[in-house]
């Protein structure tokens, strides 16, 4: 039987199920809907069973297509993987889209390591609060602030779109050394001027309450960005809410210190997310920054917890231990 099956027919089946219909197969392959329809009748045919169930213009898989499907797309998956691989080595470009904080802080500081851990890798860098829809494919992948809901992506969610947490971070209040001489409890900071990061999903009233207390009212500096809160507690200007990711350089440095560690409650929550469409999780460039984005974070994902996945989950990396946060 294997033999009988041709490689278009699995191509038109593969591209099918990514596009969800038979006419944007065709566009995709440069076929007429025509064909595709007939190369997976075939295809069909040739299984002795039905792939698809279909009801005027829209295409639903069945069980047996969902499980050819998956492995369908692995064995693309790796085709295309491998010929990445030797292909000239020619760079290999990654379009990645990226909260601004996240770049600032985490990301831009890695560069070099990036570039130099994974020769041949391209990375073209654009950061956003929105988050990306993967229209044109304008970007392959988007690390967002913030779990986007379920239905934000619309059909690309049931075509699989892979939304993957970033690790916990640590909420605690950061100064510069000068200022930590002062706070010895979370009641000190009712006198210190706190600096508001107006976008943070965890702010000084969350992080008073879980310590006890009422958050007193704003009347410290104000910013929508948390790279610019980070700047200015280090320059003195106040106390910071921020994540201990963000602050690494800053706290590794001494210019910020966690005045309050060990004698206060912190605040934990996955603040950041990768999320790219689930058929590009094979692209050479995408499993390079993958790897080395979780090797960086101190998380574990490989692309068998990819393909074990349904379409509608999220997948959920694997903390390492004694990795650093």
């Amino acid at each position: 039987m294997l033999r009988q099956l041709h490689l278009t027919a699995l191509r038109a089946f593969e591209a099918a199920t990514r596009t969800g219909s038979f006419r944007s197969a065709a566009d995709d392959l440069g076929l007429t809907p025509s064909a595709v329809s007939h190369a997976i009748r075939g295809l069909e045919r040739d299984l002795g069973t039905v792939l698809f169930e279909r009801e005027g213009r829209s295409i639903r898989l069945t069980p047996e297509g969902e499980t050819l499907m998956r492995h369908v797309e692995r064995g693309f998956g790796e085709l295309q993987l491998g010929i990445g691989s030797v292909a000239a080595r020619k760079p290999q470009l990654l379009k990645l889209h990226c909260a601004p904080s996240f770049a600032a802080q985490w990301l831009v500081p890695r560069l070099a390591r990036l570039l130099t851990e994974c020769p041949g890798l391209e990375l073209r860098l654009a950061t956003g609060t929105d988050y990306t829809k993967f229209v044109a494919d304008e970007f392959d992948a988007d690390i967002v602030y913030g779990a986007p809901t379920a239905d934000y992506y619309g059909n690309l969610t049931k075509q699989g779109v892979v939304v993957m947490p970033l690790g916990t971070e640590v909420v605690t209040p950061l100064c510069a050394p000068p200022l930590a001489t002062t706070i010895k409890t979370p009641h000190d900071l009712l006198t210190h001027t706190l600096i508001e990061s107006d976008n943070k999903k965890v702010r000084w009233p969350a992080w008073f309450a879980a310590n006890g207390l009422a958050a007193p009212l704003p009347r410290g500096p104000r910013f929508d960005r948390s790279f610019l809160s980070l700047s200015a507690a280090a320059d003195e200007l106040g106390v910071a809410l921020e994540s201990t990711l963000l602050a690494q350089r800053e706290i590794a440095s001494g210019r910020l210190v966690r005045p309050l560690e060990g004698r206060c409650e912190d605040v934990f929550y996955t603040g950041h997310w990768l999320v790219f469409p689930r058929n590009k999780r094979y692209t050479r460039s995408l499993v390079m920054f993958l790897t080395w984005l979780m090797k960086g974070l101190g998380l574990e994902a490989s692309l068998d917890t990819l393909d074990a996945m349904s379409s509608d989950q999220t997948v959920t990396p694997v903390l390492r231990p004694n990795s650093p946060q």
